[in-house]
């Protein structure tokens, strides 16, 4: 269990909230607009330092508030539990403050080694649905928590980006300085694909198993695009596009439009699978990617699971819990009738279970939880 306590203030309609008695599994349950996602919400500030709603402060903030603060008692490795919190402001010219064991930090990756999150929402049809830059972060999590040599090989990259294609712009190029920034960006290229592809590797059977256990789609398959031609190398296809970059002002090819692709059955998944085999496809990345880290580095990760049966009928929510059982894990379950859950956990499985009612929270009883008959 990664998360010991947790207390927020001022997210959203949450003025104060102290959730205490965490559990492996833990049970968010009320109306609409009580204030259940927004608990989800900050936990996953604490790993990322903003909102999985959107990049925009205000929102964030309570109305009556200037800033919101998230904190919790974390289990990091090496150092057992430890405070950790972030405070962010409305006025977003107003620098966050991250705090970890007692000490200030300067980058939110800090927060994401500590405490590795994911999320299960509606937003996570866009893994299926939405542009490859949703597919590309997704990968990188998981390169991110294998592959320490990895972020700071990706930011090199991106800052390589960045001045080539402010070279691309100039109307009358510097092509020894292009030249510079190209040599550069191809040796990152290499190595981010290195990393990537390994990590999609491993993750391929890992998927299919997990999905397996969730349903049968015979035929469903997951590729990985490196973001450039897979017969040339990317300094033959950088050369070979240098008139159309100057034209158009950006780099055309490279990791920055890398890309999974799901199919089924020779076509694009999102346009033939149904509203609930699509949930059931991107849960299984997600879970997938919770079994290969804890496989890979021995650790866990916490799941936030926002309305969970919502388009599953209750065998399906039963073979997600039992997964989520399995791997042993944290997690964080909303939905509006905790009745919708009775019977998806076992019976040996320890449960919290909190009502929220317009922004208060309060434990009740996780009472009626054994499995069905």
């Amino acid at each position: 269990m990664l998360i010991r306590r947790l207390e927020i203030t001022g997210v959203r309609n949450l003025s104060r909230a102290c959730l205490e008695n965490l559990s492996p599994i833990n049970i968010l349950f009320g109306d609409n607009g009580a204030g259940k996602t927004s608990v989800l919400e900050s936990i996953y500030l604490l790993s990322s330092a903003r909102s999985f709603r959107g990049h925009k402060l205000k929102p964030l903030v309570n109305i009556d508030m200037d800033s919101c603060v998230s904190f919790a008692e974390i289990d990091i490795e090496g150092l057992g539990y430890q405070p950790v919190g972030i405070k962010r402001f409305k006025a977003s010219a107003k620098p966050g403050v991250i705090k970890v064991a007692g000490q200030h930090v300067k980058s939110a990756s800090v927060l994401a080694e500590n405490l590795p999150l994911q999320v299960i929402n509606a937003d996570t049809f866009q893994l299926l649905e939405g542009s490859p830059s949703v597919r590309r972060q997704f990968l990188d999590w998981g390169v991110f928590h294998v592959e320490h040599q990895f972020y700071s090989v990706w930011k090199s990259a991106q800052r390589c980006l960045k001045q080539r294609n402010s070279l691309l712009r100039h109307a009358r190029i510097d092509q020894p300085q292009l030249a510079v920034w190209t040599s550069e960006l191809v040796q990152h290229a290499e190595l981010i694909h290195g990393y990537r592809a390994a990590y999609f590797t491993q993750l391929v059977p890992v998927f299919e198993k997990v999905l397996d256990r969730l349903i049968d789609l015979d035929g469903l398959q997951l590729a990985y695009f490196r973001g450039w031609d897979k017969d040339r190398t990317f300094t033959e296809v950088l050369a070979s596009n240098q008139q159309r970059e100057q034209e158009q002002g950006y780099t055309l090819s490279g990791p920055h439009r890398a890309d999974l692709k799901l199919r089924y059955r020779a076509s694009n998944a999102a346009d033939i699978l149904s509203r609930g085999q699509q949930k059931l496809v991107v849960c299984a990345l997600r879970v997938a990617q919770g079994y290969l880290l804890s496989q890979l580095t021995g650790k866990s990760c916490v799941f936030l699971v926002d309305d969970l049966p919502a388009e599953l009928d209750f065998r399906h929510r039963k073979a997600l819990c039992g997964l989520f059982e399995e791997l042993q894990c944290q997690v964080f379950v909303t939905c509006v009738d905790h009745n919708d859950l009775v019977g998806c956990w076992g019976d040996d499985t320890s449960i919290s279970m909190f009502h929220v009612e317009q922004g208060k929270i309060s434990e009740v009883v996780a009472g009626g939880f054994a499995p069905a008959p």
